[in-house]
């Protein structure tokens, strides 16, 4: 994707897609010579090869795979087999070196199971000064494939180092590419064929660290724990004590409240903004039951390693069930903080996260359709995204506005608010927003910021992730790290006599860049609205708890 054109250049040859027919693969049953297509993924089309279908969360993954030239045949070897003769220009010689210094590799998939393979190599590698650097192109792929009965079980290929053309100078190269294949039988069964992708994941030296993050996350969630119980919470009950004395009609007079008592009648004043507060309660609720959903389908087997798409597929479905719970809690919350229009904040509560989402992604189909990606999604894939949200997301939505509204609560408060707000004293720079973001930010990222490198190799390398019961764990420990810093933070702010805790306990190559930045601010986006939401019930217990434990005039 990152070097389309070069990909292009290459796997014309070394893909060699053409026309062939033969058994699709579907029930994964075989017998003797039968033709087994093997689909290069990823990668443009030459001389229009037969396409293979790809299911919704494939297409939403860019996968395109096409048919190539190998003939794969199962149970077939081949010692060495001719595929194709290249005549490479200097200019396509030139950006071959390219591809080789960046490493580059093709991925295809044979029988469902991926495979991978560099295009070439560079000796002697010095990225300052590359004068000395010889420049080789692989023009030879040997394939190992087992197989049980008559199923495939596993698939290996192994670049020949002795067969190389070396591409350091400027000049036209012809290469004939060729290949082999031996086959072999094993043990293994099918069902247990995709354990060994899972493998790389569950290596001691791997295991070692992801246990090391659990560590340090329930470190934290303990010393966070140990810090609400034996500070925060002897600060409050000598709060507590301090105001349910008895004390005499006279002494009551003169008695002069302080902290976060004296703002007892304006802490349940409703905030400012309230259909966008409302919206993001509803988002994040939407999100947070996504998230919980998503991990239970993880946690049964059903996204094991390499089946392409199902995860994005699962998110697109389950986002569309679930935007009922968005419209019961943003309209629920709304009618109860008193707003008088309800249908609007539906229709806000709709659009707060596909909005930016849609915007983010005609710009990044834009740029993928300029730079002839293969994550540029079909026009059809599109129409069926829109079909969906219009038939589907869109009345479930209102469906659950309209079940809020007709189940309208009081929202209840253990403190009469006063009708003229208290003025909110001058507080120093480090209680300002932009300083409280930032501490309360880190320690959610602490707990969370291993496996987070692990989750990035995975997007965006070409890792594979299969831990979700260790990711399950620290998803949980985010959201009690979440719910006690928000808490901490907002005990501080009614001490400091600021009376504005609703939002306040809410967490706040061009083609590459702009796919990481953009799909990353769009992931960070929903982690806001989840984990704002999070925050802000975290808060509102402990508020009402607070407020309800004191006698307020």
């Amino acid at each position: 994707m990152v070097l389309r054109e070069i990909g292009l250049l290459v796997l014309l040859c070394v893909v060699g897609c053409c026309v062939r027919v033969g058994a699709t693969g579907s029930d994964h049953v075989y017998t003797e010579k039968e033709h087994i297509p093997l689909y290069a993924n990823k990668i443009g089309p030459y001389n229009n090869p037969r396409e293979k279908r790809e299911d919704f969360g494939e297409v939403l993954n860019g996968d395109r795979l096409v048919d190539s030239q190998y003939e794969l045949s199962f149970r077939v070897d081949k010692p060495n087999e001719k595929l194709c003769k290249k005549k490479l220009t200097r200019e396509e010689v030139a950006r071959l070196r390219e591809a080789a210094l960046k490493e580059y590799y093709f991925q295809m998939y044979y029988d469902d199971l991926p495979l991978w393979a560099f295009i070439g190599k560079v000796e002697g590698e010095n990225n300052v000064d590359r004068s000395n650097n010889k420049y080789f192109i692989y023009k030879h792929i040997h394939f190992d494939v087992a197989y049980n009965n008559n199923r495939v079980i596993e698939i290996n290929t192994k670049m020949e180092p002795d067969q190389m053309i070396d591409i350091t100078d400027d000049k036209e190269v012809e290469i004939e590419f060729s290949y082999s294949v031996k086959w072999k039988e094993t043990e293994i069964t099918f069902d247990n064929r995709m354990e060994r992708y899972a493998r790389s994941s569950s290596l001691p030296q791997h295991l070692e660290v992801h246990w090391f993050s659990i560590i340090n996350s329930c470190l934290t969630v303990l010393l966070l724990t140990g810090f609400l119980a034996s500070i925060l919470m002897r600060v409050l009950k000598n709060d507590f004590l301090k105001y349910s004395l008895e004390l005499d009609e006279e002494s009551t007079n003169d008695l002069e409240e302080t902290g976060w008592k004296y703002i007892h009648g304006d802490v349940f004043r409703f905030p400012k903004h309230k259909a966008l507060f409302c919206a993001i309660l509803g988002s994040g609720s939407q999100l947070l039951v996504l998230a919980m959903f998503i991990f239970l389908l993880a946690l049964v087997g059903t996204f094991y390693p390499y089946n392409r798409g199902a995860l994005f597929s699962a998110l697109v479905i389950i986002y569309a069930l679930t935007s009922g719970i968005a419209g019961y809690t943003s309209t629920s919350t709304y009618l109860q903080l008193e707003g008088n229009n309800w249908v609007r904040n539906v229709l806000l509560t709709g659009c707060l996260f596909i909005g930016p989402l849609f915007v983010t992604f005609c710009f990044l189909n834009t740029v993928a359709i300029i730079y002839s990606a293969t994550v540029a999604l079909p026009f059809g894939t599109i129409l069926v995204i829109l079909l969906l949200w219009t038939l589907v997301t869109a009345p479930l939505l209102l469906l659950g506005g309209v079940v809020a509204k007709n189940r309208n609560k009081v929202f209840q408060v253990p403190c009469r608010t006063t009708k003229y707000p208290r003025d909110v004293p001058t507080l120093p720079w480090y209680r300002g927003i932009m300083p409280q973001m930032a501490m309360a930010g880190f320690l959610p990222f602490t707990a969370i910021y291993v496996e987070l490198y692990y989750i990035f190799e995975s997007v965006w390398g070409h890792r594979i992730y299969t831990v979700y019961s260790i990711l399950f764990i620290v998803f949980i420990i985010l959201i009690i790290v979440t719910a006690f810093v928000t808490v901490a933070t907002t005990y501080f702010q009614l001490a400091a006599e600021d009376h504005r805790w609703w939002w306040r306990s809410e967490m706040y190559g061009f083609l590459q860049s702009s796919f990481f930045f953009g799909y990353m601010a769009c992931i960070c986006y929903g982690f806001f609205l989840m984990l704002g939401t999070v925050g802000f019930g975290a808060s509102l217990l402990f508020v009402r708890h607070m407020y309800s434990s004191i006698k307020c005039e």
